[in-house]
């Protein structure tokens, strides 16, 4: 045995959580940047958002050809220029995506669904009759309005929307072409002028005589074409629909329903063809042009068309 007083026992390491075990070891390293020091925009100025345009697939982009307006270069970046409307379901925004080095740009608008605290469409259940949803459990999450059941709705309007332009644009249909869908973010085309001045809502019009009667006739035929496709627009009047250089565009689709699908199809062309032939008889629409139905005959050729009693 060794003599008492050269003895020794290592001792036991203690371990103090409020004890800074390790701060002189870690003197000389170089801590790791905070989340909140780095820039989200990689180096982008406030306001702007490299293209999102690689982010979505074929399936989630507008049908081909693009148009030659369209920028899809991947160095382009997205500019946000201000709010052109507010909603209860959704907020539209101006962008311009461009590459500033090669003097190139377009203007879009961003139509972004509100996210799952706001209150989302207040008939919502009327229009999501007949719609599939793959999932029994997806379909239980937004009959119940949980958390994660109202994202699902707000994704699903966003996607039916994009999917009904899409369809409606091949058809010939006079609506805006759609760019990219990205989870609750519609990118369209913007109907407008080049300065960013947006194109008027038909309510806001004081068209009167000829040039009413002209886009009676645009909207009849835009009409009658939907329910040719077995669909009515859900929601239309007045207020969602554009007067671009005398054309008449419809917008405001994500509620498009299946009128063979929907067990209340036929209200639904009834009502959209009540709501407009009222606003344009109130405004004085006494003649239409040969072959095109008055406001009291749409219904029931929107009905004819879509082979509904």
């Amino acid at each position: 045995m060794p003599d008492s007083e050269h003895s020794y026992r290592r001792a036991k390491p203690r371990f103090d959580d409020d004890e800074p075990l390790f701060v002189k070891r870690g003197r000389g390293r170089r801590a790791l940047q905070s989340l909140a020091s780095f820039d989200a925009a990689d180096g982008l100025i406030a306001g702007d958002r490299w293209s999102t345009w690689d982010q979505s697939t074929p399936s989630e982009r507008g049908p081909l050809p693009h148009p030659q307006w369209l920028v899809t270069d991947l160095a382009a970046t997205d500019t946000e220029l201000g709010i052109l409307k507010t909603g209860k379901e959704a907020d539209v925004f101006l962008l311009r995506r461009g590459i500033q080095e090669a003097d190139r740009s377009c203007l879009l608008a961003a139509k972004r669904y509100r996210s799952a605290e706001h209150r989302l469409f207040h008939r919502d259940s009327e229009y999501l009759e007949g719609r599939r949803v793959r999932e029994s459990r997806d379909s239980r999450a937004m009959a119940n309005r949980t958390t994660v059941g109202r994202k699902m709705i707000a994704v699903q309007w966003a996607s039916a929307e994009f999917a009904a332009l899409r369809r409606f644009y091949l058809a010939g249909i006079p609506v805006p072409y759609p760019v990219q869908v990205l989870g609750t973010e519609v990118l369209l085309e913007f109907i407008g002028e080049p300065d960013g001045t947006a194109a008027p809502r038909l309510a806001d019009t004081r068209l009167r005589g000829a040039g009413l009667a002209d886009l009676w006739h645009q909207l009849a035929a835009s009409m009658c074409a939907l329910a040719r496709l077995g669909f009515a627009h859900g929601d239309l009047s007045a207020y969602n629909l554009l007067v671009h250089r005398e054309q008449l565009i419809m917008i405001d689709l994500p509620q498009v329903v299946d009128v063979i699908a929907n067990p209340r199809g036929g209200e639904f062309l009834d009502r959209d063809a009540e709501n407009v032939g009222n606003w344009f008889s109130a405004r004085g629409l006494a003649a239409v042009s040969p072959g095109t139905p008055g406001p009291g005959e749409l219904a029931g050729l929107l009905r004819a068309e879509a082979r509904l009693r």
